[in-house]
């Protein structure tokens, strides 16, 4: 009997769906009327620079994503690009390290989230809100407890609500007949120096947060049928798509609900149910339960979505010997990494309890910026240099320009994160670090072993391709 291996099962339809779900969650419905309270009149720039700084990292993953269709993701891109026998063992480990501190903090800010949300249809007490959290991220580990196959149908299922709840709010934008008002006053109270402030930063933090997802697929990517084409295909589809989904939601929101009106209840603590306001004006107070139930769906769908794609990462790097073996299981008949998922949600289910999501937002980000979304911009370019270009089924245009103004962008976001989130980050950092070097000296790995054997067989390797 052969040993339980992934299953490459999902095409470019299942691959974009998942994608899409992951970033559609109830962070949208959450950071539109914080935005509208950080941003004013000029709301939408935020939304818009979101969406180019998805488009462009995009292109960096997909790079990546193409050339190493593995499992893991990020975890094989930062090995690759710093040497698999060498810094690239620390930096594998430390993104390995952060997520598992940071994706059960993505998956609570969707089971907060929809217990927050949920307050629209019966009042909560703060600890019965933390029940229903806690609740959800055990439903959706019992979703995900499956075949790969399966979850792909599921995740159809779960776009299907997705594309319904939106399409319904950008109709009753259109429908009630001012929907083009707020792009006409864009650049009413517009100012280069508000672009370019740390509230601008701060807003943008809150896009990035609905908007990250696009590269799910890269964590499924031992899981995707022809990856070179369908990675960088599903990402574009999936950030072009959402992109135009989101500015067409905020656009028909604020042509019912003035941002003046949304920023004043933001000012003053009120009002956290914009979208479900938004169709009880249009349609009544029976249309508005009806719409908070589909926004209540597409938080679930998402968070099926980060729960499936991140349990595939310290389960990639525990096969590869780069983390602890006990991540490395599969399922014995269902072929799926269920240690790495158990744990994943264990951990969510705490943080669902102990956080709040005004904390978790700008952590997670934080979390993220300098080892992954940095250090693989600038992987990237150790590839090309050490690898050249031929391979490659996928080559960024324009390139270095993309990765340039990628890293920029990335650390204008972290600067915007604040003090504390940074120095949060340092220690989450930090304690990775002093655990990597713990590890390796007990594994007899990088920078505790001679390199010079394993360097011989990379040039072997090298000459032979």
């Amino acid at each position: 009997m052969s040993a339980p291996k992934l299953q490459r099962s999902l095409g470019l339809f299942q691959s974009t769906v998942l994608n899409m779900i992951d970033m559609v969650g109830i962070g949208p419905f959450v950071t539109l009327p914080i935005v509208m309270g950080l941003m004013s009149g000029m709301f939408l720039y935020a939304w818009i620079a979101g969406a180019i700084l998805s488009l462009i990292d995009a292109m960096i993953w997909s790079e990546l994503g193409a050339a190493y269709p593995l499992a893991g993701g990020s975890y094989n891109f930062l090995k690759e690009a710093y040497g698999k026998n060498g810094l690239g063992r620390m930096m594998s480990f430390l993104y390995v390290w952060q997520t598992v501190i940071q994706a059960p903090l993505v998956a609570a800010s969707a089971a907060i989230g929809f217990s927050q949300y949920l307050g629209y249809l019966v009042h909560l007490e703060p600890w019965q809100q933390k029940m229903v959290s806690g609740i959800v991220i055990i439903f959706i580990t019992f979703l995900l407890y499956r075949k790969i196959d399966s979850i792909g149908k599921i995740g159809v299922l779960l776009w299907s609500g997705v594309l319904l709840t939106l399409g319904w709010i950008i109709f009753g934008g259109i429908a009630h007949g001012n929907f083009l008002q707020p792009l006409k006053d864009i650049n009413t109270d517009f100012s280069w120096g508000q672009l370019a402030s740390f509230v601008f930063g701060q807003a943008c933090i809150k896009s990035m947060y609905s908007y990250l997802g696009y590269y799910n697929v890269c964590h499924l990517g031992g899981e995707i049928k022809d990856p070179g084409k369908n990675i960088p295909r599903s990402m574009f589809i999936s950030v072009i798509g959402i992109a135009v989904l989101y500015l067409a939601m905020n656009v028909s929101v604020s042509s019912v609900i003035t941002w003046q009106e949304i920023k004043s209840w933001q000012d003053n603590g009120l009002n956290n149910f914009v979208v479900s306001t938004f169709i009880e004006r249009l349609y009544g107070g029976t249309a508005a339960n009806i719409a908070t139930v589909m926004i209540l769906w597409v938080a679930l769908a998402s968070l099926f979505a980060v729960m499936l794609g991140y349990s595939r990462v310290p389960y990639a790097a525990a096969v590869d010997g780069a983390f602890f073996k006990i991540f490395g299981k599969l399922h014995p008949t269902k072929n799926f990494p269920y240690v790495s998922l158990l744990v994943l949600a264990g951990f969510a289910f705490a943080f669902s309890l102990l956080f709040k999501m005004k904390h978790i937002i700008d952590g997670i980000l934080a979390m993220r910026i300098i080892v992954q979304f940095v250090g693989q911009a600038i992987g990237v370019m150790l590839l090309r240099k050490r690898n050249g270009t031929k391979h490659l089924p996928y080559k960024m245009p324009l390139y270095p320009l993309p990765v340039i103004l990628a890293i920029a962008m990335w650390l204008f976001i972290f600067y915007a994160t604040g003090l504390t989130i940074i120095v949060s980050f340092l220690v989450v950092f930090g304690s990775g670090i002093i655990v990597y070097f713990i590890y390796a000296k007990l594994q007899h790995k990088w920078p505790y072993v001679s390199n010079d054997f394993t360097d011989i067989e990379d040039d072997i390797e090298m000459i032979g391709k």
